[in-house]
């Protein structure tokens, strides 16, 4: 194990550990050390995440993106990392540009979807939103009265404003 990577762990297990600012720190100045490391990034990002610090968290995020490097299972997380940092600070078109782009590349990340569902109810798509977590709650719940009601979830899911005629 190289002395990078022993220094990016022991920063990873005080994050996990709750000691976010020492972390913090430690993720700053491997980032200042690495600029060209994708994983220190989005550990870097990820801290200052915890601590409240999304603006901060912003230029780590897409330097990861950018980078080559990650992992998928990282790579999804930094995507959604990003694409929620930009909801929280309230720019939304680009957390629906983020994570609409995120759900290209990892169309099986319920997760991805159901940060997406709530920047397209930030951006006043309603109806996008709820399609997209009724689609997700049909296809992932393991309730079994959901999974009796699955078809008309869906179905429904694809058009919330389906009624049927009263007869005359």
């Amino acid at each position: 194990m190289t002395d990078r990577d022993q220094r990016l762990a022991q920063a990873v297990q005080l994050r996990e550990r709750g000691k976010r600012d020492a972390a913090r720190d430690q993720l700053v100045a491997l980032a200042a050390e690495f600029p060209a490391d994708a994983e220190v990034a989005y550990q870097t990002a990820w801290v200052h995440d915890t601590l409240g610090l999304e603006e901060e968290a912003v230029p780590y995020y897409r330097r990861a993106i950018e980078l080559p490097g990650l992992s998928a299972g990282d790579r999804a997380g930094a995507l959604l990392g990003l694409g929620s940092t930009y909801r929280v600070l309230g720019r939304y078109p680009e957390a629906v540009e983020t994570l609409t782009g995120a759900m290209k590349e990892f169309p099986d990340d319920g997760a991805i979807k159901a940060f997406l569902a709530m920047a397209l109810f930030n951006t006043g798509r309603h109806h996008d939103a709820m399609e997209l977590l009724l689609t997700v709650l049909a296809a992932t719940s393991t309730d079994p009265a959901i999974a009796r009601y699955r078809p008309a979830i869906e179905h429904y899911a694809r058009d919330l404003h389906e009624t049927v005629s009263a007869a005359p």
